[in-house]
Order: C-alpha cells, then sequence, then structure tokens
C-alpha cells in the first residue's frame, strides 16, 4: 500500500500548516515553492521549485507516483495548470469551474445574485460616467474594487469622485482586471464563516468568528464571534454551506461577510485555508488544514465542535524583532500557542499567529494580543 500524495500548489504558510496535519493523517505532500527558502520548503515532504505558470515544474508536480489530488493554498492559478492535471488523470480541487468565484469578484457577485445570497449593492463600472452615476444613487460614497488580484487591503479603495477611479478604469480598458464598485456597507463588525465539502457531497461547518481588520489585513480573529445569536450564526453558517454546494467547492471554504446588525451580506470568498480558520488549529476538534486534506481526498468529514469556550487568533505582523524563534522563551502565557512560519521579517507582512483558548473572551483576547506583540516587538500591546 502506499500513501495518497496530496499536491500543493503554492509555498506559503497554508502549505506548511497543512504539513502537520499531512503527517499524522499518513498522506504525502507534495509542495510547488517558488524558492527553498519558501514558508513550506522545510515541513513539506516533497517539494518542487518552480512557479505555477510554468509548465515545467507543473509537470513535475505531477509526475510519478502521481499525486492523488491536486489542490491549492492561494487562488491564483492558471488555467493551464488544470489542463496539467487533466491530462495527467489528476483531479483538480476546487476545480476551476468553482474556483472561478473566488478569482473574479464580478463572477462571484454575479453568481450570488443569481442564488438570491446576500449580496450588497454593486455595479461592473467602465467609465467615470459608470462611477459617477453609482455615487449618485449611494450617498456619495462607494467602495472600488479590482475584480481579480486584490487580497490583505490591496486593489480596494473608497472612493467619493469618478476621477479617483480613473488610473484602474484606463488600466481595465487596456486589459487588465475589470472594475466593480460596492456600496459602502454600513456594518457593525466582520465575520467569516468556514465550510468545508467533500467530493461525495458531505458538508460541515465551524462556528461563525469575528475578524477584525487594522489596515486591511485581519489583526484578529475571536471564535465564536461575542453577541452572535444562535439565529445568526444559523443564517451564516447556511450561507457558507449552501455557497460551498451550489459552486461546487470542494476543501475549505471561507466566507467573509459584513455583520449589518441585522442580518449578513457576503463580502469575499476564499476556496482553501484561510486567515479567519486559523484559530481551530487549538480551537477545535478537526483543523482547517486537516479538514482541506480530508475533503480533497474524499475522507469522512471530521467533527468541528469548539474545544473551549472562546479561542481568539491574533497575527504576527512583521515588526522589530527580526529573530522569531528568539520570542518562544519569552512568551511565558502558557496557553499561548505559537505558529511561526518560517518567513523573513518585513514590515507588516503575516509571518505567524499566536492562539489562545479560554472561558473569558475579554480575558483570552487580551493575552492572545499581548502574546502577538512579543513575538513582534518583545512588548506587550
Amino acid at each position: 500500500m502506499t500513501p495518497p500524495i496530496v499536491a500543493v500548489v503554492g509555498g506559503g504558510q497554508l502549505a506548511r500548516m497543512m504539513a502537520p496535519a499531512a503527517t499524522e493523517l499518513g498522506v504525502i505532500l507534495r509542495v510547488l515553492v517558488e524558492s527553498p527558502a519558501a514558508a513550506s520548503a522545510l515541513p513539506a515532504h516533497e517539494t518542487v521549485i518552480g512557479l505555477p505558470k510554468d509548465p515545467q515544474a507543473i509537470q513535475e508536480l505531477l509526475a510519478e507516483p502521481r499525486p492523488d489530488v491536486l489542490t491549492w493554498e492561494h487562488e491564483h492559478i492558471p488555467a493551464e495548470v488544470f489542463a496539467a492535471a487533466e491530462a495527467a488523470g489528476v483531479p483538480a480541487l476546487p476545480g476551476l469551474g468553482a474556483l472561478t468565484f473566488a478569482q473574479d469578484k464580478i463572477e462571484m457577485r454575479q453568481r450570488m445574485d443569481a442564488l438570491g445570497l446576500p449580496n450588497p449593492d454593486w455595479a461592473h463600472v467602465q467609465t467615470e460616467d459608470d462611477v459617477a452615476s453609482f455615487l449618485a444613487s449611494h450617498g456619495g460614497e462607494a467602495v472600488l474594487k479590482t475584480s481579480r488580484g486584490g487580497y490583505d487591503g490591496k486593489g480596494v479603495r473608497i472612493v467619493r469622485e469618478p476621477s479617483e477611479a480613473s488610473d484602474w478604469l484606463a488600466a481595465a480598458a487596456e486589459g487588465g482586471p475589470r472594475i466593480l464598485i460596492e456600496a459602502k456597507v454600513p456594518y457593525t463588525r466582520e465575520l467569516a464563516a468556514l465550510a468545508a465539502r467533500s467530493p461525495s457531497g458531505e458538508v460541515v461547518t465551524w462556528p461563525v468568528v469575528e475578524s477584525i481588520q487594522r489596515d486591511g489585513v485581519c489583526s484578529e480573529v475571536i471564535a465564536p464571534a461575542p453577541g452572535l445569536t444562535a439565529d445568526e450564526s444559523r443564517e451564516a453558517r447556511e450561507v457558507a454551506a449552501r455557497v460551498a454546494t451550489e459552486l461546487g467547492v470542494v476543501g475549505v471554504l471561507a466566507v467573509e461577510m459584513f455583520d449589518t446588525g441585522e442580518h449578513v451580506l457576503i463580502n469575499e470568498l476564499a476556496m482553501r485555508p484561510h486567515n479567519s480558520g486559523h484559530w481551530t488549529q487549538d480551537g477545535s476538534v478537526t483543523s482547517q488544514f486537516e479538514q482541506h486534506l480530508r475533503a480533497v481526498l474524499d475522507l469522512p468529514l471530521g467533527a468541528t465542535d469548539a474545544l473551549a469556550p472562546v479561542t481568539v487568533m491574533a497575527n504576527v505582523l512583521g515588526g522589530s524583532r527580526e529573530d522569531l524563534p528568539s520570542a518562544l522563551s519569552d512568551v511565558t502565557d502558557p496557553a499561548a500557542k505559537i505558529h511561526l512560519y518560517g518567513k523573513e521579517v518585513r514590515a507588516g507582512r503575516k509571518v505567524g499567529h499566536v492562539n489562545v483558548t479560554g472561558a473569558d473572551s475579554d480575558e483570552v483576547y487580551r493575552r492572545a494580543v499581548d502574546a502577538a506583540a512579543i513575538v513582534r516587538d518583545g512588548g506587550a500591546a
């Protein structure tokens, strides 16, 4: 008997965190990394050096012994990769039909509308007149987005004048990403609902979390979201499960949402393990990383119950400490679980996170944030 092989495109921290789960499941993780210094290069069982747009690297990733499945740790996957996988007889999951809706925000918005799922008001804009018309009917302020390529606050800007969209519109007219505009939603907070789906159609969801953003980047996640009613939680989880089912997603799906105080609106989709699910490593029966592997291999999905009343994940965004492992002796909170990504420290870069579990939401939040601050800069926040 040979162990299953899961090939992963992308050598960042998400692939890195699949490695322990793969080891525990007896699965070989073969990862396409951009360099030997990539975050997942050391813990992966097998590595191929190259980029997704490199046909030779993809052929090597799919070489004998053939992987049982090909999956991803980011959405920026060229269509040629799917063609290569099909030619090699290797399932590519989630498939291009599903992944398109995470790659292109206009495609996503159109599909959510067709399914009757909760979108903010939005429009595809091609001219400054289009932008002016939308602004006039939405209070003079809106959110402009590139349809492809944006993440962590990139490809997003608030506009109040049509001229503020001129450079992106010009780039779109010359073949760049299409541009959409969305109503500036008066939300009270951001939520995220994670689901996982297998090829057999089994779907599970985790408790809904609150995601706290700073400068467009996730800073902390609180699981479960404080003060969320049973009905609100059920609504968010049902939306995530329906998106996974209707789009044919296989693997982990994150649905980022706006909480308006009355209902939720879909913000973005991610079809892979996601920052809002890192808390599951220490706070759930089954982590999102193990679940993603189970899902793409069509294994029975694991339980998603929380292991503690509260888990808080605090991101470590690059700061003054360059030698991150030196922080391991400085964090004395015995409940703080430190996860480092093996990445070079740069200002604002995600280089690790800390999970803390407990019973009191405020206390657990403070301890997680303080521990992350120690890892980042050597002192409490």
